[in-house]
């Protein structure tokens, strides 16, 4: 029988790695204190942290997860999760499961308000540096990137059927830079693609500085407009501007990106729009109808 995500607890935790991992039995095990909707993550130690995907479905994201943290880790410089040790389906837990180092660090919404200009000129350095990684042995986008790194046409049915439950004059903006955004295209060779890229998914230190991006669960090769749907869901105009500095893309990307950051706000509740990203779903959507008025 399938454990069902709040079936998946530290006594549980324990039990699995007693039995796969004796080494470590003896360890403290502790959940972290803000979980994922894809995994429950627990911390083993002071080093080191289990990941559990929390249903069926999320199993191969873990397992082309550790394939592609395998791939980046000889080349990217911003520290990454490294996979120590997978656990083994068995009769406690029948899904596969990982042992990490654990990455110390605060994510983007505790970093001091002073700091964040930092923070986000850290993070578009490492989607620049991401982005010029060797691609070979990438995995490509698609569907098991959730669509991420693929063209955003690939979520252009979500869109058309929410952009009508709009007010008629937002609809009108949304749309008008949909239309504008879905007919360019990424030109130069596929880069890497975070596929992720949000403020729980980046950890910096107590002065704001970028420590590590983790979670590389939709991670793939193609094209790397997605990530900057980052740059509407997350940041204001000024923090909008650093990262278009430092990250020096095709206007057209951006267009892109900000079609993807409409997608996300279309699909998601504007609790979860603030919760996640750090923005008003209302803010969002204001700011990318407003890309194309005039």
């Amino acid at each position: 029988m399938a454990v069902a995500s709040e079936e998946i607890t530290s006594s549980l935790v324990r039990s699995l790695v007693s039995e796969q991992f004796p080494q470590w039995s003896e360890l403290p095990i502790r959940p972290v204190e803000v979980q994922g909707w894809d995994n429950r993550t627990f911390r083993l130690g002071d080093r080191m942290a289990v990941r559990l995907p929390s249903a069926d479905g999320y199993v191969a994201g873990l397992v082309r997860e550790e394939r592609t943290l395998e791939v980046l880790g000889s080349s990217f410089r911003v520290a990454i999760p490294r996979v120590v040790a997978t656990g083994s389906p068995s009769a406690a837990f029948d899904r596969p499961w990982s042992v990490r180092e654990w990455v110390e660090g605060r994510t983007l919404t505790a970093v001091d308000a002073r700091d964040r200009e930092r923070a986000i000129s850290g993070v578009g350095d490492a989607l620049k540096e991401l982005q010029a990684c060797d691609t070979v042995g990438g995995p490509w986008a698609g569907s098991a990137s959730a669509y991420r790194g693929s063209h955003v046409s690939a979520v252009g049915e979500d869109v058309q059927g929410r952009l009508p439950l709009l007010d008629r004059r937002r609809a009108e903006g949304c749309r008008a830079l949909w239309d504008e955004a879905v007919v360019t295209v990424w030109t130069e060779p596929p880069v890497w693609v975070h596929g992720d890229v949000a403020p729980g998914n980046m950890l910096f230190d107590t002065s704001g500085r970028l420590g590590a991006l983790i979670d590389f669960g939709q991670t793939c090769v193609g094209d790397p407009a997605c990530d900057l749907a980052f740059a509407w869901l997350s940041c204001s105009s000024r923090e909008r501007d650093r990262l278009r500095d430092r990250l020096e893309l095709p206007e057209d990307a951006w267009l892109r990106g900000a079609a993807w950051a409409l997608w996300k706000a279309l699909i998601s509740s504007p609790e979860d729009v603030l919760t996640k990203y750090g923005r008003s779903r209302d803010a969002v959507l204001s700011d990318v109808a407003a890309l194309t008025a005039g």
